[in-house]
């Protein structure tokens, strides 16, 4: 770095594009002598050298990105490349990743400055080249890309190449340790982003007290949920960290103006937030100093607040609103194009775009020794004792092994709600592992769903607790009438015990926020990387066979079918047919690492089929027979279901006054019987030998399913012995203001409809039931 000039009037200078403006000058000023007057920083020399060594890292990670949209490589030099140094196809989100490179360096910036190494989150995740930029320029890389990124020619140009590569290796898996979003290969990164809106949902729930984090917000997901606007209701310095959501106000989506812009802007913004209980302070987003200034400024005021005996909730969270223009740095700045790809034409085969491309990227240019010397600044980890960013405590989340309680097995032939049962447990657990913070995701009615103990001991979270009611203000209950702000609760507490509950119709808004987790969680596997954090369930109730009353809306398997589509081994889905089954199932899903699960329990009372001993062996091995073996019996009736066991165990009544034999099977992780389809699946499911014995080939079968028929029988292909010989009973869309039997009647899954089945599948000319008989169905 030139040593022309005092660090201070080298960064009052400014530096390519960037330029200070006053009211950051003032506040930087201001921040100097305060962290001096603290002992946190030597003397304001070094701070202000930080400072400019922010200013060249920036526009280097500026020019950076725009080479990864553009150009096969980086001439370190700053020479103009030529027609065939440019993709002939460019590709990349390039307007948003040029606005986060000044936000991200400014959260390195904020940590150097500090010694303190905060967690980061980017919403935004298609943004990710800043990120991987940055990382390159320090050197501060994932396993995966250390040794093939680096600071020189070779190392930018193979993160150049590799930027939309579309290359897969022998597995047909991308063979580049590098994304379109954030990745398990981005150093630091705990979520894809590539859900709009569900960062807004999770940050606040996210670090422990004594952490901190950075949260990156996307102007455009601002309109994407609700929810994000009530993390005031949530937060508490008694069990949470530091959170600290900055919003990139770059006023475009793709092919507009946000609403923010339309509605009056930053000013708009920050009185909006004022409303909703934050305390907002509007920043240059342009400039590194005012994204640290932010972060400083508000880490400080919140733990003041955390510090004062006196405090009142809701406390006055931080929100940074940074003012820019899209794309900022480069040509198209503040237009539409800005977005994808900001030139106007391909610099590859137009002359003009080339020279334009090459006078911009001279204007970002930072000279290799200055570079080196600017990164050298801000890499302080070592003296200040400190992890460096891609170590962030949030990245790796290990609490220990929590107790899991021995269940009160209840005796077989008892009535009695499996909701109840899992309740009883679930407090017993959260009592058995004080160490873990519980967030339970609650959209409503969690004393409805027969979770009464549970809402009695953990309380909703409010800010004004209602005489009378569960209510207080450290609840470890959220509950609002909004699927994904709830679930984003439980799924953003890694480090602690989570349980979210809902009817299962309206868990399906809940399907994108479990998705974009479960596909992040399964790359990390798939990379090697053993993911430690406790498994968090998704309870489905007031399902679609017992909410026969509410209308069809509230009739709809949709969720289990959907996470059945995900890999086994990632996301179980478990349909349990009692009290002992569901504690069964919920023990092991807690046992596990990792891991998401759907579990369809019933809430109405049913009948227990399996004592404690026999429940944990159908979880252990994913089906069990309830009457019969399929050895000495010829068809076999397949359960998947509270209701559908019930139906089954009619039907083999029936069959057995006929003179014809025939077992009942439960299946309660269809999953786990499944085609595997990588190796980790395959370690996860029923070899053939043991599937052979619980299932032998080419049995007549008839299979009574909670889901839809159809994509059932997908997922039991390795059981299907054909047409001929297996058919499939389940929800066929139909309902409306029935009861259970009425629900059962209208979808064709009653013990009369097994019976015209196992008819079809066996060619046995069974007698139809008398009048008398076709009563128990009524």
């Amino acid at each position: 770095m030139s040593t022309d000039t005092d660090p201070r009037s080298q960064w009052l200078a400014g530096y390519g594009p960037i330029h200070h403006d006053q009211q950051t000058r003032q506040r930087i000023a201001e921040l100097a002598a305060q962290l001096v007057a603290d002992g946190r920083i030597a003397d304001e020399d070094r701070f202000y050298a930080m400072l400019a060594a922010a200013d060249r890292l920036t526009c280097a990670g500026m020019n950076v990105v725009a080479h990864m949209t553009y150009a096969r490589r980086v001439d370190l030099d700053g020479q103009p490349l030529a027609a065939e140094d440019f993709k002939p196809v460019p590709e990349g989100h390039t307007g948003g990743s040029l606005n986060m490179v000044p936000a991200f360096v400014g959260y390195l910036l904020a940590n150097a400055l500090s010694g303190r190494t905060r967690a980061w989150l980017m919403g935004q995740g298609h943004c990710v080249a800043a990120i991987e930029a940055i990382n390159t320029l320090t050197g501060d890389l994932s396993p995966a890309q250390q040794g093939r990124y680096e600071l020189s020619e070779a190392g930018l140009a193979r993160l150049c190449q590799d930027f939309y590569s579309y290359q897969t290796d022998a597995g047909g898996m991308p063979s580049a340790p590098l994304g379109s979003h954030a990745g398990p290969n981005t150093a630091g990164a705990i979520s894809e982003g590539g859900y709009l809106g569900f960062a807004e949902l999770q940050y606040i729930h996210m670090p422990l007290p004594g952490e901190s984090l950075v949260a990156f917000l996307s102007d455009g997901a601002f309109e994407e949920q609700r929810g994000s606007d009530w993390a005031p209701r949530w937060w508490r310095a008694e069990d949470c960290g530091i959170a600290i959501p900055v919003m990139i106000l770059n006023g475009r989506r793709i092919e507009q103006r946000t609403q923010i812009i339309q509605e009056g802007g930053p000013e708009w913004l920050l009185e909006d937030q004022r409303h909703n209980g934050f305390d907002p302070v509007i920043i240059d987003g342009r400039d590194p100093a005012a994204f640290a200034w932010a972060i400083l400024m508000a880490e400080d005021r919140l733990e003041a607040f955390a510090a004062d005996p006196q405090r009142r909730y809701p406390a006055p969270l931080p929100y940074v609103i940074a003012e820019t223009e899209k794309g900022f740095g480069f040509p198209g700045a503040g237009t539409n194009a800005a977005h994808n790809l900001p030139l106007v034409s391909n610099p590859h085969r137009d002359a003009v775009a080339r020279e334009l491309f090459n006078s911009s990227a001279r204007a970002l240019h930072v000279p290799l020794p200055e570079l080196q010397q600017a990164v050298a600044t801000l890499a302080n980890h070592d003296r200040q004792n400190r992890p460096l960013e891609s170590r962030n405590p949030l990245v790796h989340r290990e609490p220990a092994a929590p107790v899991l309680p021995t269940p009160q097995w209840q005796a077989p032939g008892l009535e009695d709600s499996a909701m109840t049962a899992l309740d009883r447990w679930f407090v017993e657990l959260v009592k058995a592992n004080p160490q873990l913070r519980v967030r339970v995701g609650n959209p409503d009615e969690l004393a409805s769903n027969k979770m009464g103990e549970t809402l009695a001991m953990l309380k909703h979270r409010v800010n004004e607790p209602e005489p009378g009611v569960p209510e207080d203000l450290h609840g470890s209950v959220i509950t609002a009438l909004n699927e994904e702000a709830v679930a984003a609760a439980a799924l953003a507490n890694k480090a602690g015990l989570n349980l979210i509950v809902s009817y299962e119709a309206f868990a399906v808004k809940m399907l994108g926020l479990m998705r974009q987790e479960a596909i992040f969680v399964r790359r990390q596997k798939e990379l090697g990387q053993r993911p430690g954090w406790l498994p968090v369930p998704l309870v489905v109730t007031s399902h679609t066979w017992e909410n026969s009353k509410n209308e069809q809306s509230h009739q709809d398997p949709t969720i289990g079918e959907a996470l059945l589509g995900e890999m086994s081994d990632t996301v179980r889905v478990l349909f349990p047919v009692g009290g002992n089954t569901t504690v069964a199932a919920m023990r092991s899903v807690y046992a596990g690492r990792g891991q998401l699960a759907c579990v369809v329990v019933s809430k109405r009372e049913v009948k227990q089929y399996l004592d404690g001993a026999g429940a944990e062996a159908l979880v252990e091995q994913g089906a069990a027979h309830v009457v019969g073996d399929p050895t000495s019996a010829d068809v076999q009736l397949i359960a998947i279901g509270a209701y559908q066991l019930e139906e089954a165990l009619r039907a083999q009544a029936a069959l057995a006054q006929q003179g014809r034999a025939a077992c009942v099977t439960v299946i309660i992780e269809p999953g786990r019987l499944r085609s595997p389809r990588d190796e980790l699946e395959a370690s996860f499911v029923l070899d053939d030998a043991r599937l052979q014995a619980l299932f032998p080939p080419g049995m007549p079968r008839v299979i009574l399913t909670h889901t839809r028929p159809e994509p059932m029988l997908g997922i039991l292909r390795r059981i299907d012995s054909g047409p001929q010989k297996t058919r499939a009973l389940g929800y066929i869309s139909r309902g409306g203001t029935l009861d259970v039997a009425g629900m059962l009647r209208a979808n064709r899954c009653t013990w009369l409809d097994a019976l015209r089945a196992t008819a079809l599948v066996t060619g046995w000319a069974l007698s139809e039931p008398d009048e008398q008989d076709q009563a128990l169905d009524n």
